[in-house]
């Protein structure tokens, strides 16, 4: 029991403590026994009224509000727990739908989605009552001490997991289910909230019963005759939410938004310096001027008059290398996306990481000794040798079957056994392999083990060294216990095999199966590569178990998957962050540069910390940096330096030319330090680009085209006064595009707000997006600001107005940042979702550059939107500006209902 002075208002919080104990006293406190119980939920419930609230009479509905419930709908919302509901973005202000039920017991047929249904119970006589829920999945009945919100306490639920559910009906498979005795007045109404949340499984319903607390009655659900609404929303448009109630069961400061907040696997989540750099006061302009000797910059890989197909210009953006690293790899999604990991098994086994894994030798124990077979079958003609390159760990007499399917296929070899086909890029790959096969085909069986057929072949780095003879083939297994050894002899492969698991054990006198009796043969084979074969259970006799080595032990380099990455646009892989710029590189510009501005200014700086430095590759002309430090001046003062840098590669003679040595420039992902340079291209010359800076106080406008999207447009507004509350930044401007919006007053919402700037359009007749874009630009008059096309859906980090304005460089930058796509049923705080490499539709530009590629196709996309981005990708390449395209941290698009968009109509439902 728990004493109404304990809850607080919606805007208060409780103790941590008492939080807790609230939680779990208020909903399965002494289950076991509800007989118990009786008096105290008496006293739970008249406590409400003591002597602080005189006893009174319950006011009588008016007409319209009699027998209907308050209901509010969260669409596309993944999840099966109620907690999973309370992480939605627009849980409990904003639902997609707002109405009316007329009994405690809905089924809409649909999935993924939540509800909250609230209002008063007008019970039919004074007494004691038991309540019950029942749903699919989750759901929760909450039920005041009077008619105040604030009194509500847990009084029933199903599940906490998303896992659990109930039959509709089926009012006691929980002991949750059902609340204690509680003290009901006929005279008096009682404020109550049910939640539900439904995934996409199972037949959703949820009800609530009630009784007489009388054992052998049973649960009848509730229905229109004692409820009545809360408030009468009718009237009201969709972000009038000041009459929603909230409650200790939805409201965002309660203890159970932060009991139920998981802690998240993403490295994103974790504070980054780059998140707040934009706070640190600036160094001055002049301190910086002329530190370097300025340089022409003009990439190569600007594509500018060069005839692009449509949709071609995404084939053209490339991506930028960082450092140090910002953690936008999501290595918490890789399980459902492998980039660098191959799931299968037997990938894993054959070609998987035991390639960078050398094992260390073993000590030979004579008991454990390895021993080999050597028979006329077990020797190569030199055309097989050539043809089937290393050897391999299938048994001899190991049926043909088996290996077929253990690893597919394989060649065969005229009047010998099947042998499966392993790589040999780094072992020796046949000359008449096709080239873009190699890498699928580059590790060895033994990982690290297997010895190249031949001196004159390329050993992979990780493999031993010593030499082998080819021509034997060669099979190893354990000796069984009391067998004779083998004759002494050097080993080829020391140890046991390292895949137990994809090779059949052979019997030391076993034979070559006879082909008549393949049929019982496959058989026996299924019984084996079962792992759960419940009639196999037993060991035969005479065959041997697996053998592990628990000490073996193994050398390994240092690895990074991120550098094996090139700064081509991976389109498939979209889990994958940043690419990764190696330190060495970074410590060799920085040092130069720092050096320079000592120089000019009299060795007035000390650098701090390396914030940030971002790399746009170009082999044959240069590189060019962004550099981010954090100084400090004088030894006090704490300023911020973020200039652009171009390291200028020597092209003096002939030979040292890119255009000479296309080859030796192509560095991709083994590309060397910058303290080799001198020896490739001569002397590599650090200046500064002309041309390229950018300005850190220019406007930014925000173009969003909307319609019909209050909850969203609302969420919008506040996301950007927010910004400007934790920035402080003033410049930067709204221009929303409103297709005639019926469910809010668009234009009001953003007088209401605290923003620095907006503006609004309005238009009439059907959403176009590319008309809408263009029209919002249009109303920019300063031509020498920056515009970004948005969308609406969009949760912006902290410095996203600081990282357009960086990337955005009037004649020679635009900006297309990489927002991450969350999943349904996740949220900024729990950011489960890929990047969107794809995308365009998010992009940064100054407002003259818009207007030289002609803006926005109006023409083509009138009446529909997608690939409107990528058709002005296009002609914004050809132009002759870059696209800085990087993933962004904790910059992201909300998942969101579809439904009800734009232009769509929905069907009435069928009367069933």
């Amino acid at each position: 029991a728990e004493r109404p002075g304990e809850v607080t208002d919606p805007g208060r919080r409780p103790a941590a403590s008492a939080r807790r104990r609230k939680a779990e006293d208020s909903s399965e406190s002494r289950e076991e026994d509800p007989m118990s119980d009786g008096q105290d939920g008496d006293a739970w419930f008249s406590r409400g009224h003591g002597e602080e609230q005189e006893p009174h009479s319950a006011p009588s509905p008016l007409p319209q509000y009699k027998g209907k419930a308050n209901l509010h709908v969260f669409e596309d919302w993944c999840g099966g727990a109620v907690r999973h509901l309370r992480k939605n973005l627009h849980f409990p202000l904003f639902p997609h739908t707002r109405t009316t039920v007329k009994k405690l017991a809905v089924s809409p047929k649909w999935k993924n989605y939540g509800l909250r249904i609230f209002g008063y119970i007008h019970p039919f006589k004074d007494g004691d009552f038991q309540f019950s829920v029942a749903s699919d999945d989750n759901s929760e009945f909450w039920l005041s001490s009077d008619d105040s919100p604030s009194n509500s306490r847990l009084a029933a639920f199903v599940g906490k997991l998303g896992t659990e559910w109930t039959a509709p009906g089926e009012f006691t498979k929980f002991s949750s289910q059902v609340s204690k005795p509680l003290r009901l007045m006929s005279s008096r109404r009682y404020y109550f909230e049910l939640l539900h949340k439904q995934d996409d499984r199972g037949s959703d319903h949820v009800e609530v019963g009630w009784r007489v607390f009388l054992p052998s009655l049973k649960f009848e659900v509730i229905d229109s005759s004692y409820i009545s609404l809360y408030t009468d929303e009718s009237s009201l448009k969709m972000n009038h939410v000041e009459h929603i109630p909230q409650t200790l069961a939805s409201h965002s400061g309660s203890h159970l938004w932060e009991a139920q907040q998981d802690e998240h696997g993403a490295d994103m989540l974790k504070a980054d310096p780059r998140d707040t750099f934009f706070l640190t006061p600036a160094i001055e302009a002049s301190r910086v001027e002329n530190v370097l000797v300025p340089c022409a910059y003009s990439p190569t890989y600007v594509v500018k008059d060069f005839p692009i197909a449509r949709y071609q210009g995404l084939q053209f953006v490339y991506l930028s290398f960082v450092y140090p690293n910002d953690f936008t790899r999501l290595t918490h999604m890789e399980t459902e996306n492998k980039c660098f990991y191959r799931e299968s098994p037997l990938y894993l086994e054959k070609f998987g990481f035991y390639k960078y894994m050398k094992m260390d030798e073993e000590e030979e124990d004579p008991r454990q000794r390895a021993f080999l077979f050597l028979g006329p079958d077990n020797f190569l003609d030199d055309e097989e040798e050539e043809e089937e390159g290393v050897d391999s760990p299938e048994p001899t007499d190991a049926p043909p079957e088996a290996k077929e399917r253990s690893f597919g296929p394989a060649p065969r070899a005229k009047g010998k056994d099947p042998m499966p086909v392993t790589g040999e890029d780094e072992l020796g790959l046949p000359a008449a392999s096709p080239k873009h096969l190699q890498p699928h085909l580059s590790v060895p069986i033994f990982g690290g083990k297997a010895k190249t057929p031949g001196p004159s072949r390329p050993a992979a780095p990780s493999e031993d060294k010593k030499p082998r003879k080819s021509q034997e083939k060669v099979y190893v297994t354990r000796l069984q216990p009391g067998k004779r050894k083998a004759p002494a002899q050097e080993l080829a492969f020391p140890g046991i095999f390292l895949y137990p698991k994809l090779v059949r054990r052979v019997h030391l006198r076993s034979r070559t199966p006879d082909p008549g009796k393949g049929q019982e043969e496959e058989e026996d084979e299924e019984e084996e590569v079962s792992d759960y074969s419940y009639e196999a259970g037993e060991l035969q006799q005479g065959w041997l178990e697996d053998s592990i080595n628990w000490q073996r032990t193994f050398s390994v380099s240092s690895v990074d998957f991120e550098l094996l990455r090139s700064d081509w646009n991976d389109l498939r892989c979209n889990v994958s962050g940043n690419l990764q710029l190696a330190e060495s590189e970074v410590v060799d510009v920085v040092a130069q540069y720092m050096e320079r501005l000592n120089e000019k200014n009299g060795g007035i700086y000390t650098l701090l910390r390396i914030i940030n430095v971002e790399k746009r590759r170009d082999t044959a002309r240069g590189n060019r940096y962004l550099l981010e430090l954090e100084l400090a001046e004088r030894g006090q003062r704490t300023v911020r330096l973020s200039e652009y840098v171009y390291v200028l590669l020597h092209q003096g003679k002939q030979d040292d030319s890119a255009e000479a040595n296309p080859d030796r420039l192509a560095l991709g992902a083994t590309e060397p330090q910058p303290s080799a340079w001198s020896i490739l291209y001569g002397k590599s010359v650090l200046c500064r680009p002309l041309r390229l800076s950018w300005r850190q106080d220019v406007m930014v406008h925000f173009v969003v085209p909307v319609k019909n999207q209050a909850r969203w447009v609302q969420q919008f507004i506040s996301d950007m006064a927010g910004l400007y509350g934790a920035t402080g930044d003033a410049n930067f401007n709204v221009i929303l595009v409103d297709f005639d919006s019926e469910d809010m007053d668009v234009e009001k919402a953003l007088r209401d707000a605290r923003l620095p700037r907006f503006q609004y359009l309005r238009r009439t007749g059907n959403f176009e997006r590319s008309a809408g874009l263009q029209a919002g630009v249009d109303t920019v008059e300063d031509e020498h600001s920056i515009v970004f096309l948005c969308d609406l859906h969009i949760h912006f980090p902290a410095n996203i107005l600081d990282s357009i304005r960086k990337h955005c460089v009037e004649g020679k930058l635009a900006y297309a940042p990489i927002v991450m796509r969350l999943s349904c049923g996740s949220s900024p705080r729990e950011p489960n979702g890929y990047w969107e490499v794809n995308g365009f539709g998010l992009f940064g530009i100054y407002k003259s550059d818009f207007d030289r590629v002609g803006g926005m196709n109006t023409e083509e996309f009138r009446d529909r939107w997608g690939g409107e981005d990528w058709e002005l990708l296009d002609r914004v390449l050809q132009s002759g500006l870059e696209v800085e395209r990087l993933r962004l941290r904790n910059f992201y698009h909300y998942y969101h209902s579809k439904r009800g968009m734009w232009n769509t109509r929905s069907k009435k439902p069928s009367k069933e």
